[in-house]
């Protein structure tokens, strides 16, 4: 039995969210690997919008069970807000159909002041982060002083693991002009939301496992995109965990063996939100209609998109990198209507050509795209659920797109309706 992973190819903002719950429908377990609810993910049913952020996708289908694995860092207040919304539209959620993974890293109010304090200083590197303390609160889990899911469940111990964790977060806060953080508010916090989250905790890994002998299919879902891996993305712009493919194993603890295809959710131009290199972005008025027709902005905090054309360099990387077998193309529709369009095939650094992004952040600085143009279309693509309904230039488009990126399109997403979709070849019968 197939168990898909799915990540984003570009630095996120895909269109994962609609694909996500396109594929839910044949799965019978959709896991989250990484990522809190800096994550946004949209999606479109018979007319109903569902803005998650920190559940699975699968939390609004019936049947599934929907997971949340120790790769995620969990804001519980966060999360409380987002299932009371979701049930307020009519989704039925409980411990019987979401699962936390006890050993997740819990996300506290000091991380999201810590995050905002470092944000908003006045020297340093300005990330663009969302400042929900998901970066802070990867740092205590591998300094190993986190609070973890677990932890709320044992009230003995508690106070002690505060003010083990105060130790250091009192001392970045004096450096930032902050006052300490008092450890029996925290506590009391803590103690108030333990007994709404701990009804949903459980060994993950082995639910997951027993999933996957019992024969059902897993879909893992990623947050962000893969040029935002912490490891493999454009450094220091980036987010604080791996969001490549392989992470989905490591997030969730099941064996790499069980990861059976990787789809990259590629949007058919680039994006990003914050700041960071951008070789093709328009800071014009391409960029302009691009962001318009495409309504760039984002789920969770609402800032506008960078646009630019589509970088087959980088998406070429990256599916090297994430080990992706094919990719779901979104938004084709978003380019009807241009005369032409532009493809990013290679880049000129100091007068050589090369064709990778480099990671040193002044290389980054100095490459200037090399483009090939290619015959746009008038006709429409929206809503196409076939090749034949859409314009002969998008399909020499995609096609040449494949080439370019060394993967074939596996889905092709035409709206951000869930049927607006073509299949070609379904990922869970790799």
């Amino acid at each position: 039995m197939a168990h898909v992973v799915v990540v984003g190819s570009q630095w996120g903002d895909e269109g994962k969210g609609k694909i996500v719950d396109w594929l839910s429908v044949r799965a019978d377990v959709v896991a989250r690997f990484q990522g809190g609810h800096n994550a946004g993910h949209t999606l479109v049913i018979n007319g109903e919008v569902y803005k998650l952020s920190l559940l699975p996708s699968g939390i609004v289908r019936e049947g599934k069970l929907s997971v949340i694995g120790n790769g995620v860092v969990v804001d519980p207040w966060a999360l409380l807000e987002e299932i009371e919304t979701l049930r307020a539209q009519g989704v039925a959620i409980s411990p019987d159909n979401l699962k936390i993974a006890h050993n997740a890293t819990l996300i506290l109010p000091l991380h999201q002041e810590l995050d905002a304090a470092r944000e908003g200083a006045n020297s340093g590197v300005k990330i663009g982060t969302t400042k929900r303390g998901i970066g802070p609160a990867y740092e205590d889990k591998v300094g190993r002083r986190a609070l973890r899911v677990a932890d709320l469940a044992d009230s003995d111990t508690l106070a002690d693991k505060i003010d083990h964790l105060l130790r250091h977060h009192n001392a970045l806060r004096r450096g930032l002009d902050l006052p300490p953080y008092d450890a029996a508010a925290l506590l009391e916090k803590l103690k108030a939301v333990a007994p709404e989250i701990t009804p949903y905790a459980a060994p993950v890994w082995r639910l997951l496992n027993e999933a996957r002998r019992a024969g059902q299919r897993i879909l893992f879902e990623g947050a962000q995109g893969v040029l935002l891996d912490i490891d493999h993305g454009t450094y220091p712009y980036v987010t604080s965990s791996n969001t490549i493919a392989g992470q989905a194993a490591i997030g969730t603890g099941i064996g790499p063996s069980a990861l059976s295809h990787v789809l990259g959710i590629t949007k058919a131009y680039t994006t990003r939100v914050g700041e960071g290199p951008f070789p093709t972005e328009q800071d014009n008025e391409i960029g302009q209609r691009l962001g318009e027709r495409g309504h760039e902005f984002g789920t969770v905090t609402g800032r506008k998109r960078r646009c630019g054309w589509f970088d087959a360099v980088l998406v070429r990387q990256m599916v090297e990198t994430a080990g992706i077998d094919g990719i779901a193309l979104t938004k084709l529709d978003v380019l009807d209507g241009f005369d032409e369009i532009k493809i990013c095939t290679g880049y000129r650094l100091d007068g050589r050509d090369i064709d990778y992004l480099p990671v040193n952040s002044a290389e980054q600085a100095r490459i200037t795209p090399v483009y090939e143009t290619l015959e746009g279309w008038h006709d429409t693509s929206f809503g196409a659920r076939s090749w034949a309904a859409l314009p002969a230039e998008a399909v020499r488009y995609v096609r040449h797109i494949e080439e370019l990126i060394g993967a074939p399109v596996t889905l092709l997403s035409t709206s951000p309706e869930r049927d607006d979709t073509i299949l070609v070849k379904d990922p869970f019968e790799d």
